[in-house]
């Protein structure tokens, strides 16, 4: 997944995105990790936050705005 990727690209703290997507900082960072995976509903809210694809969020495609 793309998550770390995205979120440095933007300068963000993984606190911050967690404030801005309603989740905790533990989360983030799981998920950035492969600990954990986040459901489709997360899935679908970290897309629309950086305005990119779920695909492209998971890695099945290179265009960010693919399928979206």
């Amino acid at each position: 997944m793309r998550l770390k990727e995205l979120r440095k690209e933007r300068g963000l703290t993984q606190l911050k995105l967690a404030i801005d997507l309603n989740a905790n900082q533990n989360t983030i960072s799981r998920y950035e990790s492969g600990e954990r995976e986040p459901g489709i509903e997360e899935l679908i809210r970290i897309a629309d936050y950086f305005d990119v694809s779920v695909d492209y969020l998971i890695g099945r495609t290179e265009n960010p705005k693919m399928n979206k």
